[in-house]
């Protein structure tokens, strides 16, 4: 309200007074529609940091990492094997080799330093192209299937993801040292059970290799990583 004297015509005051009313009535319409003199700032859109404008569009997606299958989109490495050149790429789920896909096998024992190395394989029996990542597990059993000596350890090694097409193979050494040097008692595996990796069903392999040490002194069995191929050359 506009402040008049007391000696100023009663008109003026009349006048003053309308005007003072006319002000109150717009500054009470403008607040009814929601408006502000001093509030000109776009509206933001509920979760987005950026305020909306007319016309605006939707940010790219940033790229990933990986592809939905998660595969790589080039092999780090190649190597022969019997079925062709099998490639190594990072792990994939959907790719994964199962049991029921894979045909094992013990290679020829390659001796050396009093160590005996036998290459475990796995081939890839199906009609598509799988892969394998990792340690195989085995176990020795008797004839009755009773395991005999402890699981075997893993060797340190840096796992790859081999990719075998049909017929293609990998390998990982199972080795252990000679008992007739090491003093171990020893036991005649009737088979090799061969666990591929995250896979719960066996393959089992008839065992050729002779007496392998179950207790006592450098008793322990130990696996290593698979390799594409079908084990040294």
């Amino acid at each position: 309200m506009v402040y008049t004297p007391r000696s100023a015509p009663r008109s003026a005051r009349h006048g003053a007074l309308l005007v003072g009313t006319v002000a109150v009535l717009g500054l009470l319409t403008a607040c009814g529609n929601g408006t502000s003199a001093h509030s000109e700032a776009p509206a933001t859109v509920s979760g987005t940091a950026a305020p909306a404008t007319e016309g605006a569009t939707s940010p790219a997606p940033s790229a990933t990492a990986s592809s939905a299958t998660g595969t790589s989109s080039s092999p780090r490495a190649t190597a022969s094997s019997g079925g062709g050149a099998a490639t190594t790429t990072p792990a994939a789920a959907s790719t994964r080799c199962h049991t029921s896909e894979l045909r094992a096998s013990v290679g020829r024992n390659d001796p050396g330093a009093g160590q005996e190395n036998f290459p475990v394989v796995l081939t890839n029996a199906s009609a598509r192209t799988c892969t394998l990542h990792g340690y195989p597990g085995a176990a020795f059993v008797s004839a009755s299937g009773d395991q005999l000596g402890p699981d075997p350890k893993r060797s340190p090694g840096t796992p790859v993801t081999v990719r075998l097409k049909p017929g293609q193979s990998a390998w990982a050494g199972l080795t252990f040292s000679n008992p007739g040097i090491s003093g171990a008692k020893t036991a005649t595996p009737a088979a090799l059970l061969v666990t591929p990796p995250d896979e719960r069903n066996q393959l089992k392999v008839v065992w050729k290799g002779g007496p392998v040490p179950v207790s006592g002194n450098s008793s322990t069995v130990r696996l290593t990583v698979f390799s594409p191929g079908a084990g040294p050359s």
